[in-house]
């Protein structure tokens, strides 16, 4: 724990008998005295609050379209957390990652204007006001680099070479992460746990009240894939161990050293698979390690399934989890109480618990537990709420810099409207200018090099790929959408917010693999892992893309004047759903060479294609996958729907199905599959519980 924190905590808490903060972040705070001592059979309620993958959202704002969006944003899940506050009057409010980066704001923050060491980060300084008890870190905590991190955490990390400003700005709250260590240390670079004491009010057997002291202990996990997602930032300096390896360490240390209560925020989701250490989603892991409750985050889902009239159905991932291990109605991870918070601040997490002192120390009461993930919509059904009206002055000199970057002219104009409404349905719009920009680059790299193993591959095809990754991940509201204009007379100036629209993870960095045609076969496959297997002879409506969770999964490929095309049979099972495969209108053989230009998530194994795991990466460029984009926007000087905007290089065997078949969009958007020619989104339909317009899809078409 820092100083500055642990004073804090001293002068907050002045009414307890304090015997100092430790060096694991632990502390003695509330030890009893005899004449408080707490009777047998006490009992305290309390609930523990939970934000997830805030990704800087911080005002109901997007930056990539200069709108309001009211479906998101910390100041309205601040108006959730008082609420849960009055309903809880012994609470406690933890994050679980993901704060820093995501909008135009933390990359203004960070890379265009970076907070200075005695500044303090918008999100920090919500965090601050909200008064969180404390906080995990995500993965992308690590995309600006450890330098930025220490310096916004003020915390010094003990890793040769990191710099740490002195006295830096930082949260008023401790900041806890187990299971990243520094390769020279071996130790953990933040405290791997925290004792957070806290005053609560409790019930005596007489039905009297009584002010109780509680450890409450905060535990932090990060995807070990971190070191692939940011192996530039992190290679040599710090590694990754197993989630369940780092609990079974600490859980024990932090019960030994007075935790009443331990919590597990686990920067991760939750699958079934056996354990392995390497595992990116590990939290079903954790509930068998001795804690009291998991917070999950990363897989920006719902958890469990949300209370509200008319709430979404629990996500196609969640809901295949075997029901022994985990329950989606009750919210039990192997019968722990565990929740997801959704993202951006869309919902909070509420885990309400009853303690009772029995033999000397609180039990948790689990028959009592109860766990709720609330959204916005929650009073009626229908409304959201408003925003806590406290919230955006605070930010307000941060928003208004933020606007005026995104704002600044590109240089380039285009001639049609690139949107990805439609992307899993056919529309490249959004996609193939990507796709160009990459293979520019990869192109221009090879050229150039002096390399003479770069040279040989010259003669080698060079193909690319990119994935829709606004395309309805996090609700209707969530997809790209760059305006054409009024007209195609009146070309519509691109500024500096679009590129981020267009490739929204701008940590990513470009980079190339070298691979057989076998491997962009099985490449393919896992892509096409998106979408549902058809039954055509079923009468009942089937969803084409049943999930969006990994929507950024879904790579679609191009090569120069469309020489690439394939088509992708969705009445066929995963794994064997890709056919006619041609590159210059030949058929693909396992051993054609080709060089793919991707980025550093998907080269170093993010996704788990078959055979893509970094052994066969030939180039790690230096610069971000988002500023090629952009870099080549400029270039083009203007961009056009027959140039970089229609050049599909896919398509769906052909079907006729029964029933209906349908794909969630945005709502009001027919005019724009009608545009682009897309004759097989046939009409627009209903919305659904999320908000999505169910467009029919006919699949003979």
């Amino acid at each position: 724990m820092h100083k500055k924190i642990c004073l804090t905590a001293l002068a907050a808490l002045a009414a307890l008998a304090v015997a100092g903060c430790g060096s694991n972040g632990s502390s003695n705070l509330g030890v009893n005295s005899p004449d408080n001592a707490i009777p047998e059979g006490t009992v305290l309620k309390l609930g523990l609050l939970e934000t997830t993958d805030i990704h800087q959202n911080v005002l109901s704002y997007d930056y990539y379209g200069l709108k309001a969006d009211t479906s998101l944003g910390l100041e309205r899940t601040a108006t959730l957390i008082k609420g849960a506050r009055q309903e809880n009057p012994n609470n406690v409010l933890l994050d679980d990652g993901d704060v820093i980066q995501g909008t135009l704001l933390g990359d203004y923050q960070a890379v265009a204007a970076p907070v200075t060491c005695s500044g303090t980060l918008a999100v920090h300084k919500v965090m601050n006001a909200l008064k969180y008890d404390g906080a995990g870190m995500g993965n992308h905590e690590f995309n600006y680099g450890l330098d930025f991190l220490s310096q916004i955490t003020n915390t010094d990390f003990g890793v040769p070479g990191v710099q740490k400003g002195s006295n830096c700005g930082a949260p008023n709250f401790p900041l806890v992460l187990s299971n990243v260590v520094g390769v020279s240390s071996g130790k953990p670079i933040f405290n791997p746990y925290a004792l957070v004491a806290k005053q609560f009010t409790a019930t005596k057997p007489d039905g009297s009240s009584m002010n109780v002291p509680l450890n409450v202990g905060i535990i932090s996990f990060v995807p070990p894939q971190i070191m692939d997602w940011d192996q530039k930032n992190l290679a040599g300096k710090v590694m990754v161990n197993g989630v369940q390896e780092s609990a079974l360490k600490y859980v024990p240390e932090m019960r030994s050293k007075g935790a009443d209560l331990v919590v597990a925020l686990s920067h991760g989701g939750l699958d079934a698979s056996p354990y392995s250490p390497k595992m990116e989603n590990g939290s079903l892991y954790l509930a068998t390690t001795g804690i009291d409750a998991l917070m999950l985050g990363h897989a920006h889902l719902i958890f469990p399934q949300a209370r509200e009239a008319g709430a979404p159905a629990i996500d196609a991932s969640l809901a295949a989890l075997p029901s022994t291990l985990v329950d989606t109605s009750k919210g039990l991870v192997n019968g722990i109480p565990a929740v997801m918070a959704q993202s951006w601040g869309r919902r909070l997490g509420i885990i309400k618990m009853v303690l009772k002192y029995q033999g000397g120390k609180w039990v948790v009461q689990k028959d009592q537990t109860s766990v709720e993930a609330r959204g916005f919509k929650y009073a009626d059904g229908k409304t959201n709420i408003d925003a806590d009206p406290s919230i955006a002055p605070l930010v307000a000199t941060e928003h208004q810099a933020t606007l005026s970057y995104a704002t600044q002219p590109l240089g380039t104009t285009t001639d049609f409207e690139m949107s990805a409404y439609f992307s899993l349905v056919g529309d490249v719009s959004a996609i193939q200018i990507v796709n160009q920009a990459q293979i520019d680059y990869v192109k221009t790299f090879l050229a150039s090099s002096t390399d003479p193993v770069l040279a040989s591959y010259k003669s080698i095809p060079v193909i690319s790929c990119s994935a829709p990754f606004k395309a309805g991940r996090n609700g209707p509201t969530d997809f790209t959408d760059v305006a054409p204009g009024a007209s195609p007379a009146t070309p519509f100036g691109l500024q500096v917010r679009n590129p981020g629209d267009l490739y929204l993870y701008g940590n990513n960095n470009l980079q190339a693999v070298k691979i057989k045609g076998s491997d962009l076969k099985n490449w393919l496959e896992t892509a096409a892992k998106q979408f549902a297997m058809i039954n055509p002879a079923s009468t009942g409506e089937q969803d084409l893309v049943p999930s969006y969770s990994t929507i950024f999964n879904y790579d679609v490929f191009y090569a120069e004047n469309n020489a690439m095309q394939y088509q992708i049979d969705v009445t066929k099972p995963a794994g064997s759903r890709i056919v006619n495969l041609t590159y210059a209108g030949k058929a693909v053989a396992d051993s054609d060479d080709f060089i793919v230009a991707t980025n550093d998530y998907r080269a170093g194994g993010g996704g788990n294609v078959p055979g893509i795991d970094g052994s066969k990466t030939i180039i790690k460029s230096p610069d971000a996958s988002q500023a090629v984009v952009s870099a080549y926007l400029k270039k083009q000087g203007k961009v056009t729907n027959a140039a970089n905007g229609s050049g599909q290089s896919w398509s769906f065997v052909k079907v006729a199905t029964q029933g209906p078949v349908i794909l969630r969009s945005a709502p009001g958007k027919m005019a724009v599959a009608q545009a682009l020619g897309l004759g097989r989104v046939t009409a627009e339909g209903a919305l659904d519980a999320s908000g999505f317009a169910k467009y029919a899809i006919d699949l003979s078409k």
